[in-house]
């Protein structure tokens, strides 16, 4: 059998497991100060694994994971890769009885959550209320399986023998969770990976240059698919993870200074802040990339922040949880202002008609992604949907746009309901629905209007029950119980009566286009 430091590749080590054996002193995360060797996380890794295994845990199953960024998040997830398991990344801003759902559908065999929440850095932003530990013990309980706290087994409980030696090498795997326009988030089903006792090279992580050297900087939730998989590509490839407990624009680039980080990935929201703070007067000469997505850059905020970082640094690529579409360098975005760029390396884009055909080159249509590597995902518990996602080998998540003659992608739209607050995704028929479920009100339209700083916020048209007082605090403060706090309307209009088609449809396009104008100051 393979060691996991086998030279016999020629390659440097890769993975936690074969990086710990090879240069087991090396920092692979750094957090609030503190900093945690290869050695430290692999042992934590063979601790997690044999505490799941305990609980039942297997090849191809699943752990639920409720938890804000840590180091912990890692050893938990490196953990579940060792017995060949996957991992459900669950937000810790989810209500108990949306964190069930997911735990249910996904059938999980165990919840892994925090207990309390993480301390925030001296002069940083308090990270909020909950880390999700209580929410997280309660859906365990609802679902029937058991909760696990991840602060009962810490780093200093480390082992050196991992329960299995065939999964040593294997990624950390995911099942996510993405939300739908019919309310209920759809679980992103793709086979588990094969049994690896030495870690496979990540063709990812070769595009974007990651490696030993690297610094990555994970300034967004570990729960979210692009934060988490970057900070897991680092350290894979034997690089240190710079973990922030909670986004902060001063302390970013604080932490950019000081521990010489050389890539992070960002969204819009992310640049916005740092553009707001004194940038200039911190060193950020170590950056070789800034990737972003998620969520449309403003042309003006894109052309600013590419001012803030070194040039040729920050990159942008399109895609969704599903998979990846396309990338632009800053020189080819300057070029073309608004383009997400040309496809990734081995992956094509078709932009077809509703008819499924081709439509030709220039013209809108819905854009079709092929799977990178023949990768192909379902949608777990959702045969028609999955059927609707797939023409061929090509998926659509509706968005919609165009390709120019040179190939390059541009979006015309990002799913028309779908509303991109701060660069996460919120879906108004699922608030929608909460608030009907309300019995102050008639109807609702929920749509997302221009802010500064989100990029959109949440706004609600509600019809209310004759005689309901139009008290905006109170239907909220209803609706929290229902609704994590980033799906809540930020803004409130109560109207007399909603317009509608005649078959009864609430015309909330319409209502969207007189808010956008109204906005905008024009007639």
């Amino acid at each position: 059998m393979a060691t996991p430091d086998d030279p016999a590749a020629g390659q440097p080590p890769r993975g936690v497991a074969g990086v710990a054996a090879a240069d087991p002193g090396r920092t692979a995360v750094v957090y609030e100060g503190r900093r945690l060797s290869f050695r430290a996380l692999d042992r934590a890794a063979n601790a997690w694994a044999h505490r799941l295994a305990d609980a039942g845990v297997g090849p191809g199953d699943r752990v639920a994971l409720v938890m804000g960024n840590r180091p912990e998040y890692f050893a938990v997830w490196n953990g579940a890769a060792r017995l060949g398991a996957l991992v459900v990344p669950v937000s810790t801003r989810l209500t108990a009885p949306e964190m069930a759902y997911i735990v249910t559908d996904s059938a999980s065999r165990v919840v892994v959550h925090g207990a309390a929440p993480v301390a925030a850095p001296v002069g940083v932003a308090a990270p909020g209320p909950s880390s999700g530990g209580a929410q997280a013990a309660a859906a365990a309980g609802h679902a029937g399986v058991p909760a696990l706290v991840a602060d009962d087994l810490g780093f200093e409980d480390g082992r050196d023998d991992p329960p299995r030696t065939d999964f040593l090498g294997s990624p950390p795997a995911t099942m996510t969770y993405t939300s739908g326009t019919t309310g209920r988030p759809k679980g992103i089903a793709r086979p588990a990976p094969p049994a690896a006792d030495v870690a496979p090279p990540n063709p990812y992580a070769a595009f974007w240059g990651f490696g030993p050297d690297n610094v990555h900087l994970m300034c967004g939730p570990a729960y979210h698919t692009a934060p988490s998989a970057y900070a897991q590509m680092a350290l894979g490839e034997g690089g240190t993870a710079v973990v922030m407990p909670r986004f902060d624009a001063a302390e970013c680039l604080r932490l950019i200074q000081e521990e010489r980080v050389t890539t992070s990935q960002m969204v819009p929201a992310h640049f916005i802040r740092i553009l707001e703070v004194d940038w200039q007067s911190y060193d950020r000469s170590s950056i070789e990339r800034i990737l972003h997505a998620a969520a449309p850059c403003p042309v003006p905020v894109k052309r600013k922040i590419l001012e803030v970082f070194p040039p040729g640094t920050v990159w942008e690529f399109y895609g969704a949880s599903e998979g990846m579409a396309s990338v632009v360098s800053p020189e080819e975005w300057l070029e073309r202002p608004g383009t997400v760029g040309r496809p990734f390396p081995g992956v094509s884009v078709r932009v077809l008609d509703d008819d499924g055909d081709e439509v030709p080159t220039g013209e809108v249509g819905l854009l079709y992604i092929s799977s990178f590597s023949g990768q192909r995902f379902e949608y777990h518990n959702a045969p028609e949907k999955s059927a609707g996602a797939w023409v061929g080998d090509h998926f659509t998540v509706g968005d919609v746009g165009w390709v120019d003659g040179e190939g390059y992608v541009f979006l015309a739209d990002r799913r028309t309901d779908l509303i991109l607050s701060g660069g996460v995704n919120v879906y108004p028929a699922e608030v929608e629905t909460a608030l009907i479920e309300d019995e102050d009100v008639v109807d609702v339209a929920v749509f997302g209007l221009p802010d500064a700083r989100m990029g959109q916020r949440v706004h609600a048209v509600v019809e209310l029950r004759p005689g309901a007082p139009r008290d905006a605090d109170a239907l909220l403060a209803r609706l929290a119980q229902r609704l994590a706090d980033f799906k809540l309307p930020r803004t409130v209009e109560f109207v007399d009566e909603l317009p509608r088609e005649p078959n009864g449809k609430v015309l909330k396009a319409r209502l969207r286009q007189e808010r956008l104008r109204a906005a905008d100051g024009s007639t």
